[in-house]
């Protein structure tokens, strides 16, 4: 129990608080503060000019939006499941005779990538369940007989990949893997090498391995869906689950320069593993044969999968014209059905990460409602007179250096691409570059924020590992920031050029 505050209401507060784990400064200051800011915007502060009232109104809870999920005042699914109800009080949305436009404020809630994204949570609390995550895990590490730090590290970049298909959210790939890593940093010694590698493979693989591969993979990295959204609510449609993975495989190559760097930084040449692979095998091993439930499970996803690349415009065949959304809760009825997996309904939610879901259904509300009341072509219309006269990869590198500036204060991904890629969609046809193109080569990057752990939620779990601190994870990832920004302009643009949307043209006919 946590030592009394002292009598009265705020003492009671801030003990309860404590006893959530969290800081009652950061919190009731984030509290306060959000609300402050929400009602001087909406009631004091004059409206620039330009602006709409309704945009006005947006902008305060973009702000009131954005202080919660900095400063975790309140769960970030409340803050998500919130931004619908305040636009509905301040009339963010214009109202239609007298009544509040609720299928636009709750379109968040009800599109299809929404349902795409459950089924995927859905998915990974199967998996935790039946262990087939750390199954997976040790299997790859055990075929590729990792008996070294350089070994562990790519096999563990593969497993990113396999469980990128089956669990959604970086933050849920990285916490399902923390106990494996931290098994097998386990395994090396004390001295000053090993420290280092331990920081290697712990950083490499909870972070940097689980959001490259989370860009890859439509479903597995949330902001993703945002301007999945965006774009189709724009007339950028039939972008598929395999068309995703064709326009971003590449981002799968920088791993091999990330990797390069920490090797080189973490001096990890040669460090090997205590009990190399034969520990591994032995771990592996202990976990017996795969059982039937798990076939069944890897079965259906396989099924679903190819539903999901074979749908309208698909290059292998199309065999119906369903969005992805859709055949997820085709998924779930799957899933579902009695008798296939031997799980009460408790113990599946207790592992589906609800509060996320309800996070991007809110992001996805206020991304909407950014464009719907001007105040994404405002803030574009702003921000675009200081990159104006530049070449178009020196706005781009503008903008992906003043993103990771925002970045700093920033836990959310999610809350940063919401607020982010609808200013950046308005503001491509000012600049002169392809809408799509250009607010995928800029979030991209948000997504690579390795300055301080607290900027991504993975990196939050990983440093809760205790293998290394805070000044070893920014000497690390500001290189690998500056690799992904150059790696965005040197491979990424040319490559969307190739698949039909080059950046520096917008009149490029859409390719899907």
């Amino acid at each position: 129990m946590a030592t009394s505050s002292g009598g009265g209401v705020l003492g009671y507060i801030i003990d309860n608080i404590r006893e959530t784990g969290k800081n009652p400064t950061r919190v009731l200051g984030g509290f306060i503060a959000a609300w402050a800011l929400f009602f001087l915007i909406l009631w004091v502060f004059p409206r620039p000019e330009g602006l709409s009232a309704n945009g006005m109104a947006v902008l305060a809870i973009v702000v009131w939006a954005s202080v919660m999920w900095v400063s975790e005042a309140m769960p970030v699914g409340i803050t998500g499941i919130s931004v619908p109800t305040l636009l509905i009080l301040t009339q963010g949305i214009p109202w239609a005779d007298g009544k509040p436009p609720m299928a636009t404020v709750f379109s968040g809630f009800t599109g299809h990538v929404v349902w795409l994204c459950l089924f995927a949570f859905f998915v990974g609390a199967f998996m935790q369940l039946l262990k087939l995550d750390r199954r997976i895990a040790l299997g790859v590490l055990d075929k590729i007989k990792a008996s070294n730090v350089g070994r562990v590290i790519w096999g563990m970049f593969g497993v990113n990949i396999i469980l990128a298909f089956l669990i959604p959210a970086a933050n849920a790939r990285a916490a399902t893997l923390l106990p494996v890593v931290k098994g097998i940093t386990d395994l090396l010694g004390d001295s000053p090498r090993e420290q280092e590698a331990k920081k290697a493979i712990v950083i490499q693989s909870l972070v940097y391995g689980t959001m490259i591969c989370g860009v890859f993979i439509m479903t597995a990295h949330l902001p993703n869906l945002i301007m999945i959204g965006i774009f189709e609510n724009n007339g950028f449609r039939n972008l598929g689950y395999l068309d995703w993975a064709l326009l971003q495989f590449p981002y799968l190559g920088m791993f091999a320069l990330t990797q390069w760097w920490v090797r080189h930084h973490f001096k990890t040449k040669g460090v090997e593993i205590g009990g190399g692979h034969a520990k591994i095998r032995e771990q592996h091993k202990a976990l017996g044969k795969m059982t039937k439930p798990e076939w069944l499970l890897l079965t259906l996803f396989a099924g679903i999968a190819l539903l999901f690349m074979m749908g309208k415009g698909s290059p292998l065949f199309q065999l119906h014209s369903y969005q992805l959304g859709v055949i997820g809760l085709v998924g779930i009825i799957v899933l579902f059905s009695p008798g296939l997996f031997p799980f009460k309904w408790k113990a599946i939610q207790d592992r589906t990460i609800w509060g996320t879901f309800l996070l991007l259904g809110g992001a996805i509300t206020m991304t909407s409602a950014m464009t719907k009341s001007g105040l994404a072509g405002w803030l574009s219309d702003i921000i675009h007179h200081s990159v104006i006269g530049l070449p178009w990869w020196g706005i781009i590198l503008a903008l992906m250096a003043g993103t990771h500036v925002i970045r700093i204060g920033m836990l959310s991904n999610v809350a940063a691409v919401a607020m982010l890629a609808p200013i950046l969609f308005e503001m491509a046809p000012m600049l002169g570059l392809h809408p799509v193109a250009f607010t995928l080569l800029v979030s991209d990057t948000d997504t690579y924020a390795y300055i301080l752990p607290t900027q991504i939620t993975a990196a939050v779990i990983a440093y809760g590992s205790e293998t290394f601190s805070t000044a070893d994870y920014a000497k690390a990832g500001w290189v690998c920031i500056l690799i992904a920004m150059a790696y965005g302009l040197v491979v990424m643009a040319p490559w969307y050029a190739m698949l039909g949307l080059p950046v520096w043209d917008p009149t490029a006919p859409w390719p899907f």
